[in-house]
């Protein structure tokens, strides 16, 4: 559930009162769960409704004790030091004028929603697909794996974390030329990222999931990592599944993916180099206690899919077979319908992935 603050109104003038309300409750960054017209009115709703904060008049503005660590902001419709006097008095965290700063209004009550700390194991399980050596099919997975989790009625979100090319948008047919929201945005609001900021900017695709893209432009490397990493927590409070197109290159963003993660699917080819690439990666991320493997394209070759165990010491948890269709889909920006025997391999391990403790 997208996190929204919980509002008690409290406004002398009715007709200002009902726009004020109407407008916090539109931007779906906040909800209205009482009104009050007098202190004594108001007092009663902070303790019964106990909201995250008080939208109020300073002529209205509750003394400190009577907040019960409620935040307070005073509203007017003008501006005098006898009403600043009273908000500073009762502990106001900002004062507003209405209805020329209600942008502001509304950004400060988006601030005071409840952004709990997750637990370890909380929230919605991150997978991160990752392949070391180019080519091998990784976006593939990712894409198709996220609709493999919406086709099982799971709210997923797929993440694009590679911010240099934007390999799924390309995947799932989301033209440059397309005026769309991408991480770039919610680089302004630093760790102050909450579930309804990346509810905001995600791209629905017709299969069912929900993406939330890399920049068509490179984002600076300054604070990206720090960017991902709380996109990722806040998007874990809102959705079922978390699926991450991890880049090869290991940067800020790659690591932030992958320490987010609760599992890292790397994806294989049958061929020596991709086998090497897979050992020396894990190797330098650490991440040998939670990682699977996953063959894509497995056609016939003198390496096995069976041989994945021999050296890596656990089987593929998943083998992708061949598909004369994938090119095409891929050229033309379209995921390849789940059913055939690439269809039943992508769903199995969803399957696989959902039962998993």
């Amino acid at each position: 559930m997208v996190e929204v603050a919980r509002l008690v109104i409290a406004l002398e003038a009715p007709d200002v009162a009902e726009e004020v309300m109407q407008f916090l409750d539109r931007t779906g960054r906040a909800r209205v769960v009482g009104t009050a017209q007098d202190p004594s009115q108001l007092a009663d709703a902070v303790r019964q409704l106990e909201p995250d904060a008080v939208v109020a008049a300073p002529t209205l503005a509750p003394t400190r004790g009577t907040l019960n660590g409620t935040a307070l902001l005073a509203v007017d419709t003008t501006q005098s030091v006898g009403a600043l006097r009273r908000a500073i008095r009762a502990g106001a965290s900002g004062f507003y004028l209405w209805p020329a700063e209600r942008e502001e209004l509304a950004s400060a009550a988006a601030r005071i929603a409840p952004t709990a700390e997750l637990a370890d194991g909380d929230g919605a399980p991150v997978i991160a697909v990752y392949a070391p050596r180019g080519g091998v099919g990784g976006t593939f997975v990712a894409t198709h794996l996220a609709a493999a989790f919406a086709k099982r009625d799971l709210r997923c979100v797929l993440i694009d974390l590679d911010r240099q090319f934007a390999d799924v948008s390309a995947a799932i047919g989301v033209s440059s030329e397309l005026d769309v929201r991408t991480i770039a945005d919610l680089m302004p609001l630093g760790d102050e990222i909450g579930g309804h900021h990346v509810e905001e900017v995600l791209w629905e695709h017709p299969a069912g999931f929900s993406a939330l893209l890399a920049p068509f432009e490179l984002l600076p490397s300054r604070r990206s990592g720090e960017t991902y990493r709380a996109a990722i927590a806040a998007a874990r409070r809102t959705c079922d599944r978390i699926v991450l197109d991890v880049p090869r290159t290991i940067d800020e963003v790659s690591t932030a993916g992958l320490e987010s993660a609760d599992r890292v699917l790397v994806v294989l080819g049958l061929d020596v180099l991709s086998f090497r690439d897979a050992k020396r990666a894990i190797q330098a991320t650490g991440l040998e206690e939670r990682v699977d493997f996953v063959v894509n394209r497995a056609g016939r070759s003198e390496i096995a899919p069976r041989d994945v165990e021999r050296v890596f010491g656990r089987p593929a948890l998943a083998v992708i077979p061949p598909d004369r269709s994938v090119p095409s889909a891929r050229d033309r920006g379209r995921l390849v319908p789940l059913r055939g025997r690439v269809g039943r391999a992508l769903e199995r391990l969803a399957r696989r992935l959902e039962e998993a403790p």
